[in-house]
Formats: structure tokens, sequence, C-alpha cells
């Protein structure tokens, strides 16, 4: 038993050291043709921004930024998509209690449910939704972890089968299952296929604005890399 507490407390914090690489090396927003209007000039620049930090702080700058864009722009989902995944992140990276990590993660899942509404790209909506749910996990996973680890699955078999091609289904796919402890099924071998998987889908992907979600890939690359120098040992 103290070893299967064991193992979920090192999922919780193996999600919060991964929250805080995905931040530091998401991809910026997409490349392409460059915004010309001041709205979608304001949202790229603030997307970029939250790309680029884990600090707590300038995450929660580039939410107040975000709400400003929204009450530009009130019809657009991203604003309120680019919120959820500011304050997932933030719940992460975040040395707070329980507690305030969950108010969150409830604001979280208020800025997805508005995303929906304005008729967000669903499969995106519940990619995040996943990476959501394991945000809940890394809260209490002694408590947590049944019930938030199949959410996870069946949320991203959700998203699967709306977009496959998505590829941020996969990382966080590969995601799970690199964290998730060799007795349970998972670790670093299983998670691996899955990870050269999302490879190709990024390899693949087209976003379909310069707005448009495009986060994930470095993130991709960068532990397909550690295997590399693992193997090389």
């Amino acid at each position: 038993m103290k070893k299967t507490l064991f193992a979920l407390a090192l999922v919780a914090a193996s999600f919060a050291a991964q929250a805080q690489t995905t931040a530091a090396t998401a991809a910026p927003a997409a490349p392409g043709a460059q915004p010309t209007d001041a709205y979608t000039q304001l949202l790229a620049a603030t997307v970029q921004e939250l790309m680029s930090t884990g600090d707590p702080a300038q995450l929660k700058q580039a939410d107040a930024k975000l709400e400003r864009a929204a009450s530009v722009k009130p019809q657009d989902w991203l604003p309120r998509y680019y919120q959820a995944y500011t304050r997932v992140i933030t719940c992460f990276v975040s040395k707070e209690d329980g507690d305030t990590k969950d108010k969150y993660l409830d604001q979280a899942e208020t800025a997805l449910t508005q995303a929906r509404k304005l008729g967000g790209d669903e499969s995106e909506l519940l990619v995040l939704q996943a990476y959501l749910y394991q945000a809940r996990l890394g809260v209490a996973p002694m408590m947590r972890s049944m019930k938030y680890s199949g959410m996870v699955n069946e949320t991203l078999a959700q998203a699967k089968k709306l977009n496959p091609a998505n590829p941020r289904i996969y990382l966080v796919q590969a995601n799970n299952v690199y964290y998730t402890p060799s007795m349970f099924g998972g670790g670093a071998e299983v998670a691996k296929p899955i990870y050269e998987q999302a490879k190709v889908r990024f390899a693949a992907f087209k976003p379909a604005s310069a707005v448009a979600p495009n986060w994930g890939e470095r993130q991709v690359l960068g532990r397909l890399k550690n295997y590399e120098a693992t193997a090389a040992k």
C-alpha cells in the first residue's frame, strides 16, 4: 500500500514538473502571415507571453490580458480557450495549497464552457479538458487517481474521434502514460511510441490561423531527444 501511495505522489510531482517544461518549451503562435488587425496582434502577443513562461505571476498577467481580449471580441472563443490553458498551467506550477489550485481549475472549467458555447474547436477543447483532469489528479493523487486517470483517457478518446490528426491528443496521452508508474501499466518505454506518433502528427499539422492552438511540438521533440540521450549512454 505504501508503495502505491508513493507512486501516486510521484505522479503528481511529475505532472507539475511536466507543466513547467510545457510552459518553457511550448510552441509560439503559428507561423505564417502575421496578423494585421490590432485585436489579433494583441491576442498573438499574449499567447506568445503565456507560452514562454512558467511563472505564476506572469501567467496571471497573461490571464488578465486575455480577459481584456475577450471583452473586445466576445464572440471569439480563443481568448477563453487560452484563459483555460493559462489557469491549468498556473495550477501545475503554483506552490499554493490544494484548495487554491482547485479554484484555478474551477475557473479553467468556466473558461472552457464559455469557449464551447462560442463554437470553439471541440477537439482542442477536449484535449485541454483532459489536461485539466490531469491537474485535478495532481492536486490530490491518492484520492483522485481512480477517478481522473480514466476521465483523461475517455476525454482524449472523444477528441480523437472528432479529429485524429490533432497532435496534442497524442502528446497529452503520452504524458499521461509516461508519468503513470510501471505497476499501473505506464512508464517511459510504454510512452515512447506515443511520443513518436505525436511527432508524426505535429509534422503534418497546419494550424487554422496565426492564433489557433499550436502548442506542444517542442515538448515532444525534447522528450524524444531525451530518449536518444539515454540510449546513447
